[in-house]
């Protein structure tokens, strides 16, 4: 594997794995993780396709499975997602936390949809594609994930706040 066509996509693999996982760490070990497979299933990448979609594709994948292993195993049972402090004392840090806990109580499946669509600018077709799955299932996926997303950011049916995400129709 040529490591200069990989190292332009690393950004994009660290983004998304933090908005995957809400941790830098187990973001970092998945990066690396999805980095080591792509090295070993280099010959599976087809030259001419996007090669940023397929990375996604392991990172997905890997995820998924990292979920499903420690779904199983009792010894994280006490492990839970704490939030991070913030770097900057200002009032945007109270909405990225907020946002960043919604973001954290979202499925899965409806949080990958979200952020490969309105964080990593994927068409629906191209998240389809990412994910395994119809473009129907993106499109449904995304408009839960949005309402949800919304009902979690409110407060006693009160809108605390803007949404901060640009969620943009494709």
């Amino acid at each position: 594997m040529g490591v200069e066509q990989v190292l332009g996509h690393i950004p994009a693999l660290r983004r998304y794995a933090r908005l995957l996982t809400g941790d830098a760490t187990r973001a970092d070990d998945l990066v690396q993780d999805t980095l080591e497979r792509a090295c070993v299933k280099w010959a599976l990448w087809q030259p001419g396709s996007v090669l940023r979609s397929w990375l996604l594709s392991l990172m997905h994948n890997l995820h998924m499975n990292h979920l499903r292993d420690w779904r199983h195993d009792d010894g994280h049972a006490a492990l839970e997602d704490a939030p991070e402090s913030a770097h900057d004392p200002t009032a945007e840090a109270a909405e990225r936390m907020d946002l960043r806990q919604a973001l954290a109580a979202l499925p899965p499946p409806m949080r990958e949809v979200l952020l490969l669509v309105t964080v990593e600018e994927y068409t629906y077709a191209e998240t389809a594609d990412i994910l395994g799955v119809p473009v129907g299932t993106v499109m449904s996926r995304l408009h839960r994930a949005r309402e949800r997303l919304r009902k979690l950011m409110m407060d006693n049916g009160q809108v605390r706040r803007p949404m901060p995400l640009q969620l943009v129709k494709r």
